[in-house]
């Protein structure tokens, strides 16, 4: 993303650190990367800066977001989370009035370097959106129309071992397996949003990007969304967006709470919600205002 950035490179050096207390840059080594310290990132961003047209939206985020590992987003409607978490698979180079400087990196590889395919990074980083939006195809072919069209599975045979084992780690397979043919569309919201998820796991991402995945989902569907990330987490890494406290705390290892534009405080979830150092976040999770 640096091809922006170059003209108004960020005043850090190489010295500096990224504290998961604040997502701000600090010359010290602070106390709370004790035990992080041995976790890959798989995500990082740096100095990350968003504008809508002459509005900016984001203010020189820094974050660390760990390999195989669930991080949530929460803050007030409008403070940024569903903006960073596009930039993560540039969805949002698809808004003509977006600019966006900072860099943002995949395993160490700059994903706004001009050489990078924009279709593969969303390969690697699927995205699972707050509304349910299954293709209006059949259950099997909204799993195995993206291999198919990147070429990746082509026998017939290989795309419904795609399509069972995709939908099995989504926990949807024997709710689905004998009407494999009907529409997406038709099935409940929960199932729905688990078929999107099952379509997400089917190009093998290595990270997947939820935007309050749950908001529209009774409790129940809501519990087997959460009880799935559990279970997800093993093998991918994870960036959540919700509004519901509750969901941050029982499903994210790590919390990053936005506020305006810019990152107040980032910790591990037990740390930020029984113990947050900034008063802003004691306030927003205390429900003093938000």
């Amino acid at each position: 993303m640096y091809s922006e950035a170059t003209t108004e490179s960020p005043e850090t050096t190489s010295t500096e650190s990224v504290t998961p207390m604040t997502g701000q840059t600090d010359t010290s080594e602070p106390a709370s990367t004790a035990g992080t310290a041995e976790k890959n990132v798989k995500v990082k961003a740096e100095d990350v800066n968003l504008w809508y047209g002459n509005t900016q939206a984001l203010h020189g985020l820094n974050l660390d977001i760990h390999e195989r590992e669930v991080t949530a987003l929460i803050g007030p409607s409008g403070c940024g989370k569903s903006s960073f978490l596009r930039c993560i698979n540039r969805m949002n180079d698809l808004i003509p009035s977006v600019r966006v400087r900072g860099q943002i990196t995949l395993d160490g590889e700059d994903i706004y370097d001009p050489d990078v395919d924009v279709v593969q990074l969303r390969s690697n980083v699927g995205m699972v959106f707050q509304k349910p939006n299954p293709f209006p195809k059949s259950i099997y072919e909204n799993i195995a129309y993206a291999p198919r069209l990147h070429g990746t599975v082509n026998s017939r045979r290989d795309l419904d071992d795609l399509v069972e084992h995709s939908l099995k780690r989504a926990g949807l397979w024997h709710e689905v397996s004998d009407r494999l043919q009907t529409p997406g569309t038709a099935l409940s919201g929960g199932q729905q949003q688990r078929l999107c998820i099952a379509r997400a796991i089917a190009v093998n991402p290595e990270v997947i990007l939820m935007d309050e995945p749950a908001s529209s989902l009774d409790p129940l569907a809501t519990a087997t969304i959460e009880e799935l990330i559990d279970e997800l987490k093993d093998r991918y890494t994870i960036a959540i967006v919700t509004h519901n406290l509750q969901q941050a705390a029982r499903v994210a290892g790590y919390t990053a709470f936005f506020h305006m534009g810019e990152i107040v405080e980032f910790n591990d979830t037990d740390t930020l919600f029984t113990n947050p150092r900034e008063q802003k976040t004691e306030d927003y999770i205390t429900g003093r205002y938000g």
